[in-house]
């Protein structure tokens, strides 16, 4: 669940999702369901835990590394591998809930999430940890549209945006509960906890609601299945991923980090030209050439790469450099999520008076003067103050971003619309923790501060350069 992790970011990612189930959902009831709220907070417990599936596992990476014997490349697998299906089968599964409805789709994907974090808990090598997080963001794809779609259609009116409210509290607070709940799950009972805690109250949200659940009929269109597209954009996402992890062990213009990039640009071009053809495609792609959805898109992505980077490169400098214990460390991003609530809370206020050019070059101007302080020092307060003013600036882009993508597309472009920036959410911290992982590779798997230090002026950069960006094709 990916989203952490930030608050908002989760907020923006579960608000999207609802409007990407492309109108999946149950019909509004003429008389409305008894047990509609005790189903939401149903729904809403079940989508935390892909939530904190991102935050609570970036605390407890140092220790799996150690208990396992993992690889650097591993370490980065263990995030990507999840984030990436889950965005890349995140439409795919909006599409499977119009074919079988919502009820058999949320049930089935509860299940498959639950019974993965049972295999990733009991993981003893690489192998097993990496196809148990593919496990859990399949089922975590299948759930999150699904679980949407039914909170929409057994609301309506103004209890709707009450339910989408609580909704999106839910989510947002994950991202922040993550980074402590990783911290006492790792320093307690140990780290295949943090998955292990899925599994009681995964099974207890599924008998709750087999029970209390309507039975969602499908719809009567049948859409069509666009296997192949799913298929192509993530295979070509992973292609991009590994390109990224092998740069830190081959080198940057490596044969092999050079021929898995080419065959992830090949493979978007044929993505993109067979969603041209589809009958049911995956995506518009159209939408990505009109100037408030590309915006919204480059905001989002940036936003959740700079957030994983963060927790990335602050988890292992406080557990592997500093030696610091995880619960320490949890109670340190403490201030990241707080910053990044307000980042987000103080843009949303203004957006809509100033547009969103000027909080999307702020934002990241203020990411790249918080990444630049741990850049110029290593020392403890430094990167806890520099990590905390960097989280607000994201925090403001994943407002401006779900702001800009999805304000000025029509009502039935809206689903699609929110798809793609949900996708790309979860894209970006694939993209995120693969950068940095290269980038700070030396200190990941040694004693030097060297690869922080250049982790950090990455992710300054970065920021930097995207404020740039946005100042030239952010609409005012």
């Amino acid at each position: 669940m990916t989203r952490e992790p930030a608050a908002p970011a989760d907020k923006a990612d579960t608000a999207d999702i609802a409007d990407a189930a492309d109108t999946a959902a149950v019909a509004p009831a003429v008389e409305p369901h008894p047990a509609r709220w005790r189903i939401l907070g149903f729904l809403g417990v079940a989508q935390l835990m892909l939530i904190l599936d991102v935050t609570v596992v970036a605390i407890a990476l140092p220790h799996i590394e150690t208990d396992l014997g993992l690889s650097r490349s591993a370490l980065t697998w263990t995030v990507s591998a999840y984030t990436l299906t889950f965005g890349g089968l995140m439409l795919l599964g909006g599409r499977i809930t119009d074919l079988l409805g919502a009820k058999r789709v949320v049930l089935a994907g509860l299940v498959l999430f639950t019974a993965a974090s049972l295999v990733t808990g009991l993981a003893g090598s690489a192998g097993v940890l990496v196809a148990g997080r593919v496990a859990q963001g399949l089922g975590a794809a299948l759930l999150s549209p699904s679980a949407l779609s039914l909170v929409v259609g057994l609301f309506d009116g103004d209890e709707r945006n009450r339910a989408l409210g609580v909704w999106s509290a839910l989510g947002g607070g994950g991202a922040a509960l993550g980074v402590l709940l990783g911290g006492v799950l790792t320093a307690g009972p140990g780290w295949p906890w943090v998955f292990f805690v899925n599994v009681p109250i995964g099974l207890a949200i599924v008998v709750a609601l087999a029970v209390l659940l309507p039975n969602a009929p499908a719809s009567p269109a049948r859409p069509g299945l666009d296997l192949l597209g799913a298929v192509l954009v993530t295979a070509s996402s992973a292609a991009l991923i590994y390109a990224l992890i092998a740069a830190g062990g081959h080198g940057w213009l490596s044969a092999v980090t050079c021929g898995f990039a080419g065959a992830a640009v090949v493979g978007y071009a044929l993505f993109a030209g067979w969603q041209r053809r589809a009958r049911s495609p995956l995506m518009d792609v159209r939408l990505l050439a009109r100037r408030p959805v590309a915006t919204g898109v480059f905001l989002i992505w940036m936003a959740t790469a700079l957030m994983i980077a963060v927790f990335f490169l602050g988890t292992f400098y406080f557990q592997h450099a500093r030696g610091y214990g995880a619960m320490r460390t949890g109670l340190l991003f403490l201030p990241v999520a707080v910053a990044t609530m307000a980042g987000a809370n103080l843009t949303g206020r203004v957006v809509g008076r100033w547009g969103a050019r000027v909080p999307a070059v702020a934002g990241l101007l203020v990411s790249a003067a918080g990444m630049a302080l741990p850049a110029l020092t290593t020392r403890p307060v430094a990167v806890v103050v520099g990590v905390a003013v960097a989280a607000a600036g994201t925090g403001a882009l994943f407002v401006v971003a779900s702001a800009t993508a999805l304000g000025r597309v029509a009502p039935h472009e809206a689903g699609i619309a929110s798809g793609i920036v949900s996708t790309f959410h979860e894209f970006g911290a694939s993209f995120g923790a693969a950068v940095v992982s290269s980038v700070a590779a030396a200190s990941l798997v040694g004693t030097t501060l060297d690869g922080f230090t250049r982790g950090f002026v990455v992710a300054a950069v970065a920021s930097a350069v995207g404020a740039l960006v946005a100042a030239l094709v952010a609409p005012r």
